[in-house]
């Protein structure tokens, strides 16, 4: 009985990681297929010690069926564009979600400059992290941003970065902060970021969540952006959702997927358990990303990500270096 159990608690997640509904049961369920897929593995071995070779077969194929889903986010190269193609700079993004304001400033600036990133995007921002990052050098280091509060809750967000930065927006429709700028990198377009921070399914309906998934969906594919985009931030949203696979469309790949990194468990941090969901993500289109590390960010419950995106090269010009901060909102 418990290895049939442990079967279909498998299928189940294999299941609902396919269906297409707005419900928050099937939606959370589907997050957590590649623990319920061990689960399943779990349940053959004590089939096949219990000597239930009808259950063990039932297991192993449900395990098949996880490995032929998953395993080609475990080869380099599966998806987006071959690094040859793409000629242009590299730009290092951090990826960093701080736990309302809680993460330590000074941790996550001396990380910033250690790695020498290029571009932060930053979720859960307040008014006195803001400050922190401030006090800790982070507007030194990067000295261009365009950062929205909305006071102690949580909800800000950021964009720091070494590049000039236009056309910056609060989009709209969304309960937190979701941003996206024009970085000029030295190209011909400048390059389309997006921090995003979706709404969380397991806080709200399910619906909400999937329709700021969908709405996320439609300003990453406007007809306005120009060929390099870099999405960033904490989609509240793991591969194994179809609502973010859907995310994967109109020329655009997860940095994961393009290295070979596989899913990626981002969250939680910080605990006795290990991370068990991948909601930390990066997205390109044209560019392709060529290393991806998963970092600690000291004080948070999320995992970071540091990520290089090499550029598709159209023609470079001559820019000027950035004259200072840009005004935050």
């Amino acid at each position: 009985m418990f290895a049939a159990v442990c079967g279909l608690l498998g299928a189940a997640g294999l299941v609902a990681s396919w269906m297409n509904v707005e419900n928050r049961f099937v939606v959370l369920l589907a997050a957590q297929t590649p623990t319920l897929l061990v689960v399943a593995l779990l349940g053959a071995v004590v089939a096949m010690i219990a000597q239930r070779w009808l259950v063990e077969a039932a297991c192993l194929i449900v395990c098949a069926l996880g490995v032929w889903m998953l395993a080609p986010l475990y080869l380099p190269g599966a998806d987006g564009i071959a690094p040859d193609e793409a000629t242009g700079p590299t730009v290092r993004i951090m990826q960093a979600n701080i736990k309302v304001g809680q993460a330590d400033p000074w941790s996550l600036v001396r990380t910033v400059r250690d790695r020498d990133v290029d571009v932060l995007t930053v979720q859960e921002l307040t008014d006195e992290s803001i400050a922190g990052l401030h006090a800790a050098g982070l507007d030194t280091l990067l000295p261009n941003r365009f950062v929205v509060s909305y006071g102690p809750g949580g909800q800000g967000g950021g964009i720091y970065s070494r590049f000039p930065l236009s056309n910056t927006r609060n989009l709209d429709g969304f309960l937190s902060a979701n941003l996206s700028a024009d970085l000029d990198v030295g190209l011909r377009e400048p390059l389309a970021l997006f921090a995003v921070h979706p709404a969380p399914a397991y806080l709200f309906p399910a619906p909400e969540w999937a329709a700021e998934l969908r709405r996320l969906h439609a300003e990453m594919t406007s007809n306005s952006l120009p060929d390099n985009v870099v999405v960033s931030g904490d989609f509240n949203a793991t591969y194994t959702q179809r609502q973010y696979r859907a995310l994967l469309t109109d020329g655009y790949a997860d940095a994961a997927d393009q290295v070979g990194a596989g899913l990626v468990p981002t969250m939680p941090a910080g605990r006795r358990l290990p991370p068990m969901i991948g909601i930390d993500r990066v997205i390109t289109r044209a560019a392709a990303v060529t290393d991806l590390d998963r970092i600690d960010i000291v004080g948070s419950d999320h995992y970071g990500l540091v990520v290089d995106v090499r550029l598709k090269q159209f023609s470079f010009r001559t820019i000027s270096p950035s004259a200072g901060p840009t005004p935050s909102s």
